[in-house]
């Protein structure tokens, strides 16, 4: 049996909508379809004072940037057959446990779920590729996320020129956007297909008001930044590539400055990353897991900071205060 799962993130092009759909429509009788538009924390890189926001959030119906879709195999809140979904789960943790899911309402026979991730797309994946914990007979594409289910990237050594020869030769469909992408002039490398909140396409935010303009208007009222975003997204007011450190500080106390403008729910989420990579450093060594590298660039992308440690002595550890406190003890 072969399931097809698609994690919709409710804000993205309406020309990516209209591919899930012809793709789902044209094999929905060949497959068991699974269009999943469940209320999903995911990262946003836009604002101090948010973390996360929630796709499909059920208390903000009102400003979704598009309708649910009505087809008989998207899941919502209203027909939600996964026994493992918790409500506004971790979308990286969401599709783990559909993965689990399916094993479950399938006899809890062993199952393998197929990504289309590729090495070369980023230095982040391919380092993941690299370093599996859970590894399958020495074979890097292959890792156990529970048991007797597997995840599994039998594309992970393509280039992009192998996709696009594939496309070519095979005449798949596809999606469009990646036209109007080379239209607007932008690089293979820039062309992302991903919630335009994260990390990786916050920098290119601003094409959705040429691109999508309608879409657009949506996005500006889904969440914090957005329109900042768009404005400054390449500039270092966001973090943009290298920042110097201002004239009468050390890195230290930039650090120190940069964790007092934070929320203080957010400056203590952070404080304890820092920890955990102290007590990394001193008991361990050597570089961090990819978890704690990604939460620590995503603090340069949202204050500016660009050296973390610089000057900083590792084994003074920074105490998170109390949530009345209004400064950061050191």
């Amino acid at each position: 049996m072969i399931g097809v799962f698609h994690q919709d993130f409710e804000a993205q092009y309406t020309v990516t909508t209209e591919y899930i759909e012809r793709t789902f429509e044209r094999i929905k009788n060949e497959v068991e379809a699974y269009w999943v538009c469940l209320p999903m924390a995911t990262r946003t890189a836009l604002s101090s004072y948010e973390m996360y926001w929630y796709p499909w959030d059920d208390t903000k119906e009102d400003i979704w940037v598009r309708e649910m879709p009505k087809h008989e195999y998207v899941i919502n809140l209203k027909n939600n057959p996964m026994t493992t979904y918790r409500y506004r789960m971790h979308q990286e943790d969401l599709a783990k446990q559909f993965g689990r899911w399916y094993r479950i309402s399938h006899g809890d026979r062993k199952t393998v779920c197929l990504l289309g991730m590729r090495a070369d797309e980023s230095l982040q994946r391919y380092s993941g590729f690299l370093n599996k914990k859970y590894g399958y007979k020495g074979e890097c594409w292959i890792s156990r996320h529970f048991k007797d289910v597997w995840c599994a990237s039998p594309l992970y050594d393509w280039s992009h020129e192998d996709v696009w020869h594939a496309n070519y030769v095979f005449n798949y469909d596809y999606n469009r956007l990646y036209d109007l992408y080379y239209k607007a002039g932008l690089k293979v490398s820039q062309m992302r297909v991903a919630s335009p909140f994260n990390d990786y396409s916050k920098d290119s935010l601003n094409l959705y008001r040429v691109i999508d303009p309608a879409i657009w208007v949506k996005l500006v009222g889904r969440v914090r930044g957005a329109n900042f975003a768009s404005i400054y997204g390449r500039t270092r007011a966001m973090g943009y590539r290298n920042v110097t450190l201002p004239e009468g500080h050390t890195w230290k106390s930039y650090t120190m400055f940069l964790l007092d403008t934070l929320p203080v729910r957010l400056r203590n989420n952070y404080v304890k990353k820092f920890n955990t990579s102290i007590q990394f450093w001193h008991e361990t060594g050597g570089g961090l897991d990819e978890e704690a590298i990604h939460e620590l660039v995503r603090l340069k992308q949202i204050t500016g900071l660009a050296a973390l440690f610089k000057d900083v002595k590792f084994g003074q550890a920074w105490r998170p205060v109390e949530e009345e406190s209004g400064s950061l003890e050191e």
